[in-house]
C-alpha cells in the first residue's frame, strides 16, 4: 500500500485536529479445539490458547500507533461462540469460564474480549441454554467480557422464545450491577444477523466461517467527517455525499496501513477493515453533529433519517474504494451515551426512542447504549429487542439492541457509565403492555426475502 505525502500530511491534521483514531485492533481466535469433555482440560486449553496467541497484541499496537502517529483507542479479543464448546458443562462451570475469560483479558492488558456468545435464531442447544442461564452472573462477576446473542435472522426468522429469556436476562444483569447502574447490560447486545468478523464490542465474535486466527480493524473519525462538511457549508446534498465519500476514503486508507502492519508484526492474517462512524464523548467528535452540519437544527427531527442514510450511504462508498476487505458492520453508530449530539437531542425533546428506532432502519446497527427507567418490564425489553429483530430480518441486514435499564432511575435522570461508555439520559418507554405477545413464544417465521436460491 503506497502512501503519497499529501495523504501523510492530511492525515496528521485527521489525527491533531480532528479526532481521528483507530477505534480498535481486534484478534480473532478459534477455540474450537479446546472443546472437550473435561471441562478443566478446556478451561485450561482455552486460557493457554488466548494468552499464547495474543501475547503480543497489546504492544505491538501500542509500539505501531507510536510510529505511525494514529491513536490506537482499544486492543481487544474475539473468540469462538462459547456456547458452541460447553457441551454438557454446568452453568456453574459456564460461569467459571467467564472468569478464566476476563483472567486472560487482564494478563494481556487488552480492554475487552467478546464471545461470550450464543446463536439461537433458530433453536436453543443444550449449551446455548447453559451459557443463558449462566449470563446475568457471568456478566456481573467479570470486567472485560462481552456477549452477544442471535435471536434472529432473514434465513430462519426470530426465535421468540429466546427473546422472551433476553428481557429477563436483561433485567437480572442489570439488578445485579444496580451499584454501577447496570452496568452489566452495556457488554452484552441482542443481534438479528449477526456478522462473523465485527471487531467492534460488545458484539464482537470470531465466526465459524473464520480461520484459526486474524486481525481485524475498526476505524473512527466522525470529527474528520464533520470538519470536512464544515469547510464546504454551501454544498448542496449531492455534494455532501461526495465529501463524506471522500473523507471515508481517506480514513479507511490511513486505518488499513495501520492494521496491516500491526497484523504483519504479528504473524496473523489480517482480516477485515470496519467502516464505522463511531462517536465518543470527545468535542465535535459526534455522528449527531454530522447530521446537523447536514442541515438540521437538531437530531432527531424530520429529516434526519434522510441525512443518516445519505451519510452511511456514502461512508460505505468512499470505504469500500479505499479497501478490498470491509467487512464488519461499516457503517454509522447511534450510540446515545457516547455522542454529545444524541444527548443533547434527548434532552431537548427532539430525539425520542421511537426515532431512535426508525433511524436503525439506515444506520450500521441498531438501538445502542440507551439508558431506560428501571422500572420498564422484562416484557417491554423484550419487545423492543422483538422489533429491532423485525427491521434487521426484513431489511437483510445487521440489527442490535444494547440498552440499559437503569435500577431505580427515572425519565430524566443523567446516567454516568464511565469511559468510552460515557453518560447518558434515561429515557421512557411506551406505557402500555406486551406481555402477552411475548408470552406467546414460538418463532416469527423467515419472511419472504429469505427464499433467495
Amino acid at each position: 500500500m503506497n502512501i503519497a505525502l499529501n495523504e501523510m500530511m492530511e492525515t496528521i491534521r485527521m489525527v491533531e485536529i480532528e479526532n481521528l483514531d483507530i477505534r480498535t485492533v481486534t484478534m480473532g481466535i478459534s477455540l474450537r479445539d479446546c472443546a472437550d469433555s473435561d471441562f478443566e482440560k478446556m478451561n485450561k486449553r482455552v486460557y493457554e490458547k488466548i494468552t499464547t496467541y495474543a501475547k503480543d497484541l497489546k504492544e505491538t499496537a501500542e509500539k505501531a500507533s507510536k510510529e505511525f502517529g494514529i491513536p490506537i483507542i482499544n486492543k481487544r479479543i474475539s473468540i469462538t461462540p462459547i456456547a458452541e464448546i460447553l457441551g454438557n458443562a454446568t452453568k456453574e462451570q459456564a460461569i467459571e469460564l467467564a472468569k478464566t475469560l476476563d483472567k486472560a483479558a487482564k494478563t494481556l492488558g487488552v480492554d475487552f474480549i467478546g464471545g461470550y456468545s450464543a446463536l439461537v435464531h433458530k433453536g436453543i442447544s443444550k449449551g446455548d441454554q447453559t451459557l443463558l442461564d449462566a449470563l446475568p452472573e457471568a456478566l456481573s462477576v467479570t470486567e472485560r467480557v462481552c456477549s452477544s446473542i442471535s435471536v434472529g435472522t432473514t434465513r430462519a426468522g426470530i426465535n421468540m422464545d429466546a427473546v422472551r429469556q433476553m428481557g429477563i436476562i436483561m433485567k437480572d444483569a442489570a439488578e445485579r450491577t444496580k451499584d454501577q447502574n447496570g452496568l452489566a447490560c452495556a457488554k452484552l447486545v441482542v443481534f438479528c444477523n449477526p456478522v462473523e468478523d465485527n471487531p467492534f464490542m460488545a458484539g464482537a465474535f470470531h465466526g465459524s466461517g473464520e480461520g484459526e486466527v486474524v486481525l481485524s480493524v475498526g476505524v473512527s473519525g466522525p470529527g474528520v467527517v464533520l470538519n470536512a462538511l464544515k469547510r464546504y457549508p454551501d454544498a448542496d446534498l449531492g455534494e455532501v455525499a461526495d465529501i463524506i465519500k471522500k473523507t471515508a476514503f481517506k480514513i479507511t486508507r490511513a486505518g488499513e496501513l495501520v492494521g496491516r502492519e500491526v497484523a504483519k508484526r504479528l504473524e496473523v492474517p489480517f482480516g477485515i477493515m470496519d467502516l464505522s462512524l463511531a462517536p465518543t464523548n470527545a468535542l465535535n467528535d459526534s455522528v449527531a453533529e454530522i447530521l446537523e452540519e447536514i442541515g438540521l437544527e437538531r437530531v432527531g427531527t424530520h429529516g434526519t433519517i434522510a441525512a443518516l442514510a445519505l451519510m452511511n450511504d456514502a461512508v460505505k462508498k468512499g470505504g469500500a474504494m479505499a479497501s478490498s476487505y470491509v467487512g464488519g458492520l461499516s457503517g454509522a453508530f447511534i450510540p446515545v451515551s457516547e455522542d454529545n449530539g444524541m444527548i443533547r437531542g434527548i434532552e431537548d425533546n427532539a430525539l425520542t426512542l421511537s426515532k431512535l428506532e426508525a433511524m436503525t432502519c439506515v444506520c450500521s446497527v441498531g438501538l445502542d447504549m440507551i439508558a431506560l427507567t428501571g422500572n420498564v418490564s422484562a416484557a417491554t425489553l423484550s419487545a423492543i429487542i422483538a422489533d429491532e429483530a423485525a427491521i434487521g430480518m426484513i431489511n437483510k441486514k445487521t440489527t442490535a439492541v444494547r440498552v440499559i435499564p437503569v435500577p431505580g432511575k427515572e425519565e430524566g435522570e443523567m446516567v454516568e457509565f464511565g469511559g468510552l461508555l460515557g453518560r447518558a439520559p434515561v429515557m421512557g418507554v411506551n406505557p402500555f403492555s406486551s406481555e402477552k405477545m411475548i408470552r406467546r413464544g414460538g418463532r416469527i417465521p423467515a419472511p419472504l426475502q429469505s427464499l433467495i436460491n
